[in-house]
């Protein structure tokens, strides 16, 4: 099986190797569990192989994500030149206001907006692209049937154009006890589930891959911190 490197430390072990080729994930979690700059680091680590990614912000404006990823991660020190090298292509928030001011039915601007999307990496082209988060996208249709259909084309569509993605979402707790995952989440080929466990500053921050499909993975839910060069996952089989 052809698979895809996050190089991202520690992820690729819990998933045997990496991300089967031209496979949906879906990031799940709460506020504060690193969703948005989990999926960034996912581009930038593709860039400086050589693959445009590009990243999608409906929740933020461009700008601001760039200013918490700097503040995050200021060991990342190749961002600005694989930004200027059309490396990296961060947009979102612009496309969505443009499709919105038409005024459209919300069927026909969720359809545009994939238009726009195929559009961007097909003269791009990119390899990788995230998208956080798919929230915006369920409030253009409020229909869950066609919500559902919607998000299976997104996926279809994404495949076919060859790329590897992460999509995020929000969680409805921050913990794992208690956490309910949407139908809709078992569209993706994989669910990534982070999680934050206990009380102010003894809070550890924990991933569970829930599934990947056609690929072996970890079961095992790994503890991981955010440090200045990016994510670091310590899972067992990182350890072995």
């Amino acid at each position: 099986m052809e698979r895809v490197k996050t190089n991202i430390y520690g992820l690729d072990a819990m998933l045997y190797g990496g991300i089967p080729k031209q496979s949906q994930l879906i990031i799940t979690g709460g506020p504060g569990t690193g969703k948005t700059l989990l999926s960034f680091e996912y581009i930038y680590k593709g860039a400086e192989l050589g693959e445009v990614g590009v990243f999608l912000t409906f929740d933020e404006d461009p700008e601001r994500v760039l200013q918490n990823v700097r503040a995050t991660f200021p060991n990342l020190d190749k961002l600005d030149q694989l930004i200027s090298e059309k490396k990296i292509i961060i947009t979102g928030n612009d496309m969505l206001n443009h499709i919105r001011e038409q005024n459209e039915p919300s069927n026909y601007q969720f359809g545009k907006l994939v238009s726009e999307m195929e559009y961007l990496v097909s003269t791009s082209g990119a390899k990788r692209i995230a998208i956080d988060s798919i929230s915006i996208l369920e409030m253009l249709v409020n229909d869950n049937n066609a919500y559902r259909k919607s998000l299976l084309a997104l996926t279809t569509n994404l495949r076919r154009l060859g790329l590897t993605s992460f999509v995020t979402s929000e969680a409805n707790t921050l913990e794992k006890e208690g956490l309910k995952f949407k139908e809709e989440y078992f569209i993706f080929d994989g669910i990534l589930s982070m999680y934050q466990k206990g009380e102010e500053e003894k809070r550890v921050l924990q991933m569970e891959i829930i599934k990947i499909r056609g690929s072996k993975h970890s079961f095992v839910t790994a503890p991981y911190e955010i440090t200045e060069s990016g994510f670091r996952f310590v899972s067992v089989e990182q350890l072995a």
